[in-house]
């Protein structure tokens, strides 16, 4: 989640909210907010998650980013989602075929309808590279349709190859068609504005650009003077 708010555009606001504090976000227009715990049997001063969503949505957020969904605050958190806020979440499952089952069952119970206000899930795993233990990015699905009786057409667009350490990339995305149908950029100039972000990010990291607030400034310029930043860094 941290590193996907690095992508958020600077100007808009982000609410977050969480059970323990771990977002750390370089920006100036963000709202966070943590769960806390009553200080007697009765539970006073309790505030729990579903009351944080509920409220988070009434200070006009652009992006709403949740720690993780485990129980009723999914319900909230869709219909935000299908009212048109941009959301962001984590929660446990192995799959995405796993993750569409646990949103429509208890104690989530969301009705297709609202689990199709999803767009993209990435799947994290735990494996073994060079005898080391660390986490990779197994795939990106993105979620087509999901029909009244809970199955879901889905496309895999990115994903790692365990063989070879290494990630392939299919040319065909959902995510384009919907933007396009939003905002009527052609598809073709979407595929093209992907590969320029790519290239950036790619040349960030081989000049060994790695901090916080290197990564974050380098972004948010971009936002603002795209062609001057390609040229800074020799992209065409």
């Amino acid at each position: 989640l941290n590193a996907l708010a690095f992508f958020i555009p600077p100007e808009n606001r982000v609410v977050s909210i969480e059970d323990t504090r771990e977002l750390n976000l370089p920006r100036e227009n963000w709202l966070p907010s943590v769960v806390r715990t009553g200080v007697s049997a009765q539970e006073t001063g309790n505030v729990d998650m579903f009351s944080l969503l509920k409220g988070s949505f009434r200070q006009n957020p652009d992006y709403v980013i949740v720690g993780e969904v485990r129980g009723k605050e999914a319900s909230v958190l869709f219909q935000g989602m299908a009212s048109g806020h941009a959301s962001i979440s984590t929660i446990h499952a192995d799959s995405v075929e796993t993750l569409i089952q646990r949103l429509q069952t208890p104690p989530i119970s969301l009705s297709p309808m609202l689990v199709n206000s999803l767009d993209a899930v990435a799947i994290m795993t735990h494996t073994i590279i060079d005898k080391y233990e660390t986490r990779r990015m197994r795939e990106i699905t993105e979620i087509g349709e999901v029909s009244p009786d809970g199955s879901a057409k889905t496309n895999t667009p990115i994903r790692w190859n365990p063989s070879d350490d290494q990630f392939y990339f299919l040319d065909k995305m959902i995510v384009f068609d919907k933007i396009s149908q939003k905002s009527g950029i052609p598809i073709e100039k979407l595929k093209q504005e992907f590969v320029l972000r790519t290239k950036l990010l790619f040349t960030m990291y081989q000049r060994g650009i790695k901090n916080y607030g290197d990564v974050q400034r380098i972004i948010n310029k971009y936002y603002k003077k795209p062609e001057e930043v390609l040229a800074e860094f020799g992209i065409v």
